[in-house]
């Protein structure tokens, strides 16, 4: 029997392992060449894992909930025949029993015994070993090499399933502990009650540290304590709990996260985008016979702010410590409201190499399929500037949280008709206009007032000076 593996691929530069969701073929069955044999999730996107041979699938490698590394196999193909059977044994061929089945007694000691293990292979000594928390290797390794003993590693918040820490939230901890940056921010996607306790300071610790979770707050350094946190919550009669799924508490950790990180600021400009309605109006008939698709006003908005950041590049910029990283790609996100009311941000890669239709196409293709959930994970990655547009829920105007490591985000309002004070030659009149509202927030530790207000007025004088006779094809 001719079995070959399937291969976790790469799914992104940042991406290095994903959790098993739920398997699409079970073993025996017959599966064919790209056809999806299994559903994966990572901290970004979920997807699913097609196979690369025709054949029966003889052997899932990984258990629904399991976490498997990129490059590893995740499942076994049969690729010759119709049938996962193998040829019976022979007369010479020795048929061994099948192993025993293990108690959940034996499985919870094997476990240990893991444990025990990695933490010796680690040098990290056997009575500081936490039963009750998994490290993988690559992290147990890491915290030898930096010398972390099992008790500081305990304290390390995780950003990984069920709280377990990753590769990068150890290489941050290491990263902060030794640079001696008074604070790291690190988010537990983890909420596994309604009153969650604040986690403990250390006081032997020579950095101070910052735990941000949704319900919980928690610093400390050599000469202060502070803990923050959240109000026990009491059910009423008739009350329901509802457990948030796993995009939920990725989205609510990244903005308590978010928030903790850069102290956030909000300019806001009102703009008359009457000449852009109007030419809007009268191309989308034409747009929608020729190109199959509408033409919305988001990848109007988004040639607008790709201009202003050529403007002014310092908006298109990350944060690193004490350092700011230029980006010299022009990478623009842009918020997507799922079907089961989750947000999502996929990317468009060199917005400043599109012409508008390129960019309408661009964003109705991911938009489309961000609303159902048929993303790859290099799409969701890469921003470095981010568009939401709160005006499709009706709203006037909004305050954005910035979508880390990003230093900006802008809101776009709802476009309403109001009556507003032109100035002619034969003075000033009253018209019925076509306006709106754009909010800018911005990280004020790189981005001041000035900088911050002056793009967001740019941008709305992009759209304000639209040309009523422009050709989009």
């Amino acid at each position: 029997m001719a079995e070959k593996p399937i291969i976790m691929p790469k799914m992104g530069e940042s991406i290095a392992e994903a959790t098993v969701i739920r398997w699409l073929k079970n073993e025996g069955d017959h599966v064919e060449k790209d056809e999806a044999i299994v559903e994966i999730a990572t901290d970004k996107v979920d997807s699913e894992i097609p196979s690369t041979e025709s054949g029966i699938l003889v052997k899932q490698l990984y258990g629904e909930g399991q976490v498997v590394k990129v490059g590893e196999p995740v499942a076994l193909i049969n690729t010759e025949g119709n049938s996962a059977v193998a040829a019976a044994p022979t007369i010479e061929q020795a048929v061994e029993p099948a192993p025993p089945i293990p108690t959940a007694s034996e499985a919870a000691i094997a476990i240990e015994s893991t444990i025990q293990k990695a933490a010796e292979l680690s040098g990290i000594s056997d009575d500081t070993v936490s039963s009750d928390r998994f490290y993988s290797p690559l992290v147990m390794n890491i915290a030898r090499q930096e010398g972390i003993t099992m008790a500081e590693l305990d304290k390390v918040p995780g950003t990984g399933k069920e709280g377990r820490v990753t590769k990068a939230d150890i290489l941050l901890y290491v990263e902060n502990r030794t640079s001696g940056i008074p604070t790291t921010t690190s988010v537990t996607p983890s909420i596994g009650s309604l009153s969650a306790s604040a986690s403990e300071a250390s006081s032997s610790q020579a950095a101070a540290e910052v735990t941000a979770t949704p319900n919980t707050v928690s610093s400390s350094s050599k000469g202060s304590a502070v803990t923050i946190k959240a109000p026990a919550i009491s059910l009423n009669a008739g009350d329901e709990v509802v457990e948030m799924d796993r995009v939920r508490k990725l989205i609510a950790d990244h903005m308590v996260m978010s928030k903790h990180i850069s102290p956030h600021v909000t300019s806001f400009v009102e703009a008359d985008v009457t000449n852009l309605v109007n030419w809007r109006n009268s191309i989308k008939d034409k747009f929608k016979k020729k190109e199959g698709e509408n033409i919305t006003f988001t990848p109007i908005f988004m040639e607008a702010i790709v201009k202003a950041i050529k403007d002014f590049p310092m908006i298109n910029v990350s944060v690193d410590g004490d350092k700011i990283i230029k980006r010299k790609n022009i990478n623009v996100g842009m918020a997507v409201a799922q079907q089961n009311g989750n947000l999502i941000v996929p990317v468009i890669k060199n917005a400043d190499t599109m012409n508008l239709l390129g960019l309408t196409r661009a964003v109705n293709d991911l938009a489309n399929r961000a609303r159902i959930n048929k993303l790859s994970p290099d799409e969701i990655q890469g921003g470095t500037y981010t568009l939401t547009n709160v005006g499709s829920f009706g709203n006037v105007f909004g305050t954005p949280v910035i979508n880390q490591p990003q230093v900006a985000i802008m809101a776009v309002g709802a476009i309403r008709k109001k009556p507003a004070v032109l100035e002619t030659e034969h003075g000033d009149v009253i018209a019925i206009r076509h306006m709106m509202y754009l909010s800018h927030s911005y990280d004020h530790r790189v981005v001041d007032g000035g900088l911050g207000g002056m793009f967001v007025r740019r941008v709305a004088d992009y759209l304000e000076q639209w040309d009523v006779n422009r050709e989009i094809f």
